[in-house]
């Protein structure tokens, strides 16, 4: 009888083989091919911190740009800039290299239309040549009646169709006061240019979203809302003003420092901006309790 030897550690030793080879197999499998349904993930976006948005505002400033106007927005974590029809794209590189790593903070919108002070609260004020409007009427401690207008518009008179000039602030803020010569005149509601009158009972702060309405000499009263806050505008020779409310309520030449408010409450006076009420455009208003606070005054 023939006895056949076997060798079951060889065997053994194959399997074993086998079995590690198509382990590997499996797991090169794994890594090459996704599980059905699965997607690369996206890049988280980048986030700027406050430092970094305060940053990136202030490159704005030294870039100088006539034509750019800028606010933060820390809900969406960017600085939103807008710019007018005279800003061309080398300003634009201008800006973002001043910006440098935090260029990616700054949301360029463009508007149409050239960011200018609008010289020309409702109602018309002249001086010279020149025609503003009146924005609120508001009293001293001592029942002293003025009149509160845009800064730019106090500038280039002392002698208005209403009294004289006795406070005037302009670039930086923009905001003015016009003593009455006629007390009995200072009127504290705001023409609504059809007849009647809004009653205004205090001043207040402006929010992004808010429903507001301007009223100004050259075009009567429009309406619109709040865009932005605490925005900075470059009108280029003519200077730099800050802590502006952005708005897409039209305005024109003449209606400077007319009445912006919604409902009784008084919320700023126009400054300037871009376009016209017949295509739209964005305009900017400095806001009435920062005035009321200089003068010491109140809305009468």
């Amino acid at each position: 009888m023939r006895i056949t030897r076997t060798t079951p550690h060889r065997t053994l030793a194959r399997r074993v083989r086998l079995i590690a080879v198509t382990s590997g197999l499996a797991t090169a499998a794994a890594i090459a091919l996704p599980a059905s349904g699965a997607t690369a993930a996206e890049p988280a976006p980048t986030k700027f911190s406050a430092a970094a948005l305060s940053d990136a505002s202030d490159a704005l400033r030294s870039a100088h740009v006539g034509g750019a106007a800028w606010y933060t927005d820390k809900k969406a974590d960017k600085v939103v800039v807008t710019v007018d029809s005279t800003v061309s794209k080398a300003d634009l590189a201008k800006i973002k290299k001043e910006a440098g790593r935090n260029a990616g903070a700054l949301e360029i919108n463009r508007t149409d239309g050239k960011f200018e002070k609008y010289i020309a609260g409702g109602e018309a004020i002249t001086t010279g040549g020149a025609r503003c409007s009146l924005g609120f009427n508001v009293q001293d401690g001592a029942g002293t009646k003025f009149a509160l207008t845009a800064g730019h518009c106090t500038n280039i008179g002392s002698s208005w169709s209403i009294g004289t000039t006795v406070g005037s602030s302009f670039p930086g803020n923009d905001y003015g006061l016009i003593q009455h010569s006629d007390p009995g005149a200072a009127d504290g509601r705001v023409s609504l240019y059809n007849g009647s009158f809004q009653e205004i009972t205090g001043a207040g702060d402006a929010s992004v979203g808010q429903s507001v309405q301007r009223s100004g000499s050259t075009t009567g009263l429009h309406g619109g809302s709040v865009t932005g806050l605490n925005a900075t505008v470059d009108y280029g020779p003519d200077g730099i003003v800050e802590g502006m409310i952005q708005t897409d309520v039209c305005a024109e030449p003449g209606d400077s420092g007319g009445a912006l408010f919604s409902g009784e409450t008084a919320l700023g006076l126009t400054s300037g901006g871009s376009g016209n009420c017949s295509s739209g455009g964005v305009t900017f208003y400095q806001p009435v309790p920062e005035a009321l606070a200089a003068y010491g005054v109140s809305i009468i």
